[in-house]
């Protein structure tokens, strides 16, 4: 009998979930159907209720509605209830369980694909919203020297830092107390390269750094990039293997099954030009 899955969100035309996960089931030889949904801005709990209710096994969730689904769950997994939000929802019987595998992906994506370890690394994360207070145990969880996280308004940001501080080294600054920092890996997480932005970051943060990865996808050489490229970081990323790699976390939880993601990814990325 084929399992019925799907991502929500609002809007959802834009979505490569149903294309990645159909890739995964039929590269692993899973029978699902798996579809895109487009969520009622006031009625997102009915949506989901009617999604179980017609068979329904498991939902991928984004924006807007990761608090939403996080409120909504019966049981939440670690890394859901330290980011405050899912990405992901699975249906048992009355339970509904929720996990955040976005910092996760990008964990994973970083060491397992692009081959720079985060052990003793030390990290500069741009921002202090969802996408990033997401990434902070998967982070932590292996043990790099240090997270900074920089953020325009600091009292955020050091807020963010105090509460995972029990999970490892975080700190939390402005953009204008990082000279004469040197970071191995820099992150942009914030949504300054949605609108084609650049976050107030000095190129001199970047020098000496190895990667520079941007958690937005699909943008090309966004005006982080650009500035990392011109500072001489040797390499570069988008967030098209987080996207893969979360959806493969995902896939994992539901079926039971981890599938491949490198060639994928290959796939879909588009060159950073």
């Amino acid at each position: 009998m084929t399992d019925k899955y799907a991502v929500i969100g609002n809007p959802i035309g834009h979505t490569k979930s149903p294309m990645i996960h159909g890739s995964f089931a039929q590269a692993t030889g899973q029978d699902i159907d798996y579809s895109a949904i487009e969520g009622s801005l006031e009625r997102f709990a009915d949506d989901v209720h009617a999604f179980r209710k017609a068979g329904g096994r498991g939902m991928n969730v984004t924006a807007p509605f990761k608090l939403q689904a996080y409120a909504l769950a019966t049981e939440r997994l670690e890394r859901a209830e330290l980011a405050g939000a899912t990405n992901a929802l699975k249906f048992e019987g009355d339970r509904i369980l929720a996990d955040n595998f976005d910092g996760l992906g990008l964990t994973n994506d970083i060491q397992r694909n692009l081959g720079f370890p985060l052990e003793g690394a030390r990290m500069l994360v741009l921002g202090a919203g969802g996408a990033v207070r997401g990434a902070l145990q998967p982070f932590l969880a292996q043990q790099p020297a240090v997270v900074v996280l920089a953020n325009r308004t600091q009292a955020k940001a050091v807020d963010l830092a105090k509460q995972f501080a029990g999970h490892g080294r975080v700190q939390g600054c402005g953009y204008g107390d990082l000279a004469g920092e040197r970071f191995d890996i820099v992150i942009n997480g914030t949504s300054a390269s949605l609108r084609a932005e650049l976050p107030p970051l000095s190129a001199q943060a970047l020098q000496g750094a190895k990667l520079a990865y941007e958690l937005a996808y699909g943008k090309g050489l966004t005006p982080f990039l650009r500035l990392a490229q011109n500072a001489g970081v040797p390499k570069l990323a988008d967030g098209v293997g987080m996207l893969v790699e979360q959806a493969a976390e995902a896939f994992l939880w539901w079926r039971g099954v981890r599938p491949d993601t490198r060639s994928l990814i290959g796939r879909m990325a588009i060159p950073l030009v």
